[in-house]
């Protein structure tokens, strides 16, 4: 027996129903062993996080939620917790003037027994030392030796990457370096974006020592096979009809397919397995529900829009107002492409008041700034964002795409006001 929410929709969990992706999880598999940092990139709800959970055991590793106002001292003070010190703040100043921290094993760390310094070894040591280590926060290399001094060995996953500030997700590429050359630590970095060099673009020293995991590409047969493996547990058909709706309209989003696979359950009474199998599904029943399930969210789309429209500040050429211009007039499959920086910028030198006058230069520094701009109004999960190597303005929030097909765009652009441009 399997409940349809054990196996259909979003949850805490692994679904029952997860189908392994060769281009994603052999790909994850194969390379856990390589001693590289890996990096698990793609759009919003497309299965990152539970490409993590299938691919590693719980006590494989430890997980960092990354937060939007962390430092680098923030994450590795983060690390430390979550392997089990405690934290104090000292008195002592680094050379930056910053206030260094004591940081102490717990008894947690060893499973229990007595408390020891940061230099304790394991329980079985016969000697101990109560004294804590002294560290800056800032230091990659104080974070290597308060790991090594507890035999940390697992795994480091940073979950929400994208949510960090931009100057700490460069400071924490640097970082990285440091770890694989001066460790064995592995970190495994989850974020939403689809740049799969995002990380080396930081730092050009990590190309060759992490991997890139694109965990955003779902193809139609996989999506076909999650459907599938879902019917077999709960002991239900859905018609040829309703899925190849589905199909059409889900722009290969799982999350899509998941959650309208839960709804039509829901709305035919399939709580649970079911003793006799019964098809259900029609083909109005998936246009239906992919409608509700991505207007659901218009209330957060159009937030999106105004807030971004109004940028970090008001400004003259209110660039991140215009740069909502060529993504709402765009059709839906050049937005699934990415939309093309010199695309964006003959458009905008079109329309915008400044016309040719406008400098190319503001448009790119505006594009690098999407990301966090969206982190900064506190839209989760982001929707727009920029990729620095292909030159593309990308759509990393498969609903969005689905509303925008459904809008009336005059009235989107009206909405930040831009109609009649």
């Amino acid at each position: 027996m399997a409940k349809a929410s054990e196996v259909f929709g979003i949850s805490r969990d692994l679904p029952l129903n997860y189908v392994e992706r060769r281009s994603a999880d052999n790909k994850l598999v194969d390379n856990l062993t390589r001693d590289k940092h890996l990096v698990i990139f793609g759009s919003s709800k497309q299965g990152k996080t539970s490409l993590r959970k299938h691919a590693l055991n719980e006590e494989d590793a430890v997980v960092v939620h990354c937060s939007n106002k962390w430092s680098i001292a923030d994450i590795h003070s983060a690390i430390l917790k979550k392997v089990g010190f405690e934290l104090t703040q000292s008195t002592s100043k680094t050379t930056a003037g910053k206030s260094k921290i004591f940081a102490k094993i717990s008894a947690t760390i060893f499973g229990g027994g007595a408390e020891g310094g940061a230099e304790t070894e394991r329980e079985e040591a016969s000697t101990a030392t109560k004294a804590p280590l002294e560290l800056d926060p800032e230091d990659v290399n104080d974070i290597i030796l308060a790991l090594h001094s507890v035999g940390f060995d697992r795994y480091i996953v940073l979950e929400d990457f994208h949510y960090l500030p931009l100057d700490t997700q460069k400071d924490f590429s640097v970082a990285l370096k440091a770890f694989h050359e001066e460790s064995k630590y592995c970190f495994i970095i989850v974020g939403v974006w689809l740049e799969e060099n995002r990380l080396s673009v930081y730092n050009g020293d990590l190309t060759g020592r992490l991997t890139p995991i694109d965990a955003d590409k779902w193809e139609e047969s996989e999506l076909r096979q999650a459907i599938e493996a879902g019917e077999a547990h709960l002991n239900v058909k859905f018609s040829d009809e309703f899925v190849g709706e589905l199909l059409k309209d889900c722009f290969n989003s799982i999350y899509i397919v998941q959650e309208s696979c839960y709804q039509c359950c829901v709305t035919n009474n399939v709580g649970s397995t079911l003793e006799q199998q019964r098809e259900i599904g029609t083909k109005t029943q998936a246009e239906e529900i992919v409608a509700d399930v991505v207007n659901q969210q218009t209330g957060r789309f159009n937030s999106f829009i105004t807030q971004f429209a109004d940028g970090f500040q008001s400004t003259t050429l209110e660039m991140y107002r215009w740069l909502l211009y060529p993504v709402l007039t765009a059709d839906v499959g050049d937005l699934q492409q990415g939309l093309r920086l010199n695309a964006i910028t003959k458009t905008l030198q079109a329309k915008h008041p400044n016309g040719r006058e406008l400098n190319p230069g503001n448009v790119t520094q505006a594009l690098q700034s999407t990301a966090a701009l969206q982190v900064k109004k506190s839209v989760k999960p982001i929707i727009l964002d920029y990729d620095q190597t292909n030159l593309r303005l990308r759509v990393v929030d498969s609903g969005f795409l689905i509303w925008l097909n459904k809008q009336d765009r005059n009235e989107l652009l009206d909405l930040i006001g831009l109609a009649g441009v």
